[in-house]
């Protein structure tokens, strides 16, 4: 069942859509804070985006493009600024299609349908883990917060997604070398140790302060 997530600034006609795409058998959610679009869309992990253009404090285009630097994820803009501009704006930030309002939910339907059939009988879904405005792409084993990307070596990148796959609560060391040892990179205690202070460090570099927390005793967890 594919999952949709509604960008609009008008309440009424998010809910309106995310009723009438439930009706057709989708997921559908729209985003109530839009200082959090990105963590939303991270958290949520749509199939498709309906976005709209003029938003609180940062409009389509700039969430378009943040998209873009982490999901290909269809994107379809629903505005009333139909125009030629904004129509190439839309297709030159990434947008997959541009709907103009008032529209026709079948229709809307129709090319959302289409859109999904496209995309995913060609490539698969991009995993995304989220906390605290942090985004770890499974896919490219990348990491961005706050526009800035860094690149993680395979063990760093596998005990973050451990640590997050495991938000709230704290994973024994134990545990961790167990799970570096079932994907073919046995370490011993000493090495994860130097593993998670060279994590912490690039963490820090992109502002990232006790983002990993050392339980002792325990083990880590991320922080709350």
């Amino acid at each position: 069942m594919y999952k949709i997530l509604i960008v609009e600034d008008d309440f009424t006609i998010a809910a309106l859509l995310e009723k009438h795409l439930a009706k057709w058998g989708f997921i559908a959610s729209y985003v109530t804070d839009f200082n959090k679009v990105l963590e939303k869309f991270a958290d949520f992990e749509p199939q498709l985006v309906l976005m709209d253009i003029s938003l609180p404090f940062f409009n389509g285009y700039h969430w378009c493009a943040q998209i873009r630097q982490i999901s290909k994820v269809p994107i379809i803009f629903l505005s009333s600024a139909s125009d030629n501009i904004n129509i190439v704006m839309a297709v030159n930030m990434g947008a997959d299609d541009f709907i103009a309002k008032p529209f026709d939910f079948n229709v809307l339907v129709a090319k959302i349908q289409a859109l999904l059939r496209r995309t995913y009988s060609f490539q698969g879904q991009t995993k995304l883990l989220e906390h605290k405005g942090a985004i770890l792409n499974l896919s490219d084993t990348t990491l961005r917060y706050q526009e800035k990307k860094v690149e993680l070596t395979k063990n760093e990148f596998k005990i973050l997604q451990i640590l997050l796959e495991n938000e709230g609560r704290t994973v024994s060391r134990s545990e961790i070398m167990k799970r570096l040892w079932e994907s073919d990179s046995f370490i011993d205690d000493n090495t994860l140790t130097v593993n998670i202070a060279r994590l912490r460090k690039k963490l820090e570099e992109i502002g990232l302060i006790d983002f990993v927390l050392t339980k002792k005793g325990f083990g880590y967890q991320v922080g709350e």
